[in-house]
């Protein structure tokens, strides 16, 4: 299995073999957890910690449980009670943390690049989940295994990215992914929530739901990132459904087979209709959830074992 990361910091990283590592070990970890008896040994004896400066429900809870069913002591650190709201640097954080000897550090940070600069200062595998604006890898990862589960692959798609595309983490993360696995992107938004330089992204660029939507296989809704906007870029949120928001009129200029994805949390009647959300018969937005814990579960054993690797260790019940 190819997958050298030492980090799991962006997609920028991975090389389209080491996707493709991560999605394949996914598959069995969605076995395992769809089973009575949900627990491997993979990560026994291991210390992970959950730093998150940001508040998470999905991401946070999805890790933490993925630490779990792989057997890992798993530690959820209170920022919010730490010594950072005391004005401790991120650098002495870090270097308190590695004085602990974690194995495993997962850390979500408001400030792009902060992950990468704990990453140079501890001695362990550290994985980003979600810095700034900058990436979500996991996220990406587990929309890639979404999409390669309803659709049969994760190459040569229409993929429509569709809302706030410029305070998003999880667009740049997959962007990126959806680019190095050959697939054809469109980015659907009003001038003002398109990113800088949004031109060299080598995407096609629409302001017209229904234009943009023609044809595609995957529609992926993004949440208004109202924490991150500090100016008027919509006139209001009934305008911006009336224009952005996906419904069934606007989802008829997909493919009749086109698959509804959003990373939450969704602002219903906002980015999507509740309706829409809530098919089982177009939305995945259920299954993403679900291949959220597979995915990190993958990340962690793939890291574990390449961190064993080079301590010298011996791995103990490794999924094979």
């Amino acid at each position: 299995m190819i997958f050298r990361a030492r980090h799991l910091l962006g997609i920028e990283q991975l090389s389209p073999q080491e996707i493709v590592a991560v999605l394949d070990l996914a598959d069995r970890y969605v076995d395992l957890n769809r089973r009575t008896v949900k627990q491997s040994d993979v990560l026994a004896g291991m210390t992970q910690i959950n730093m998150f400066f940001e508040a998470s429900t999905r991401t946070q809870a999805s890790f933490e449980l993925a630490g779990k069913r792989l057997g890992a002591d798993v530690m959820n650190m209170s920022v919010a009670q730490s010594s950072v709201k005391k004005g401790e640097t991120l650098i002495d954080t870090a270097l308190t943390l590695n004085a602990m000897h974690p194995d495993l550090l997962v850390v979500r940070h408001p400030s792009s690049g902060a992950v990468n600069l704990l990453a140079s200062k501890v001695n362990c595998a550290v994985l980003n989940a979600g810095d700034g604006r900058h990436e979500h890898p996991t996220q990406a990862l587990l929309d890639a295994l979404t999409i390669r589960r309803a659709k049969g692959r994760i190459q040569r798609l229409t993929v429509a990215i569709c809302g706030d595309i410029a305070h998003s983490r999880v667009a740049r993360s997959n962007l990126i992914l959806l680019g190095k696995m050959e697939n054809r992107i469109r980015l659907i938004a009003p001038p003002t929530l398109m990113p800088p330089g949004v031109d060299d992204f080598g995407c096609e660029l629409f302001d017209d739901m229904a234009a943009g939507l023609e044809g595609a296989d995957v529609v992926m809704m993004l949440r208004l990132q109202k924490e991150r906007m500090d100016g008027g870029f919509i006139p209001s949120e009934r305008e911006y459904y009336h224009r952005f928001g996906l419904d069934a009129e606007k989802l008829a200029h997909a493919k009749p087979d086109a698959i509804v994805m959003h990373p939450g949390p969704m602002n219903r009647g906002v980015e999507i209709d509740g309706e829409l959300a809530d098919d089982i018969n177009r939305s995945v937005i259920q299954e993403q959830v679900e291949m959220g814990v597979a995915v990190r579960m993958a990340c962690m054993d793939l890291l574990a074992r390449n961190l064993r690797a080079d301590r010298g260790m011996k791995a103990t019940g490794v999924l094979v």
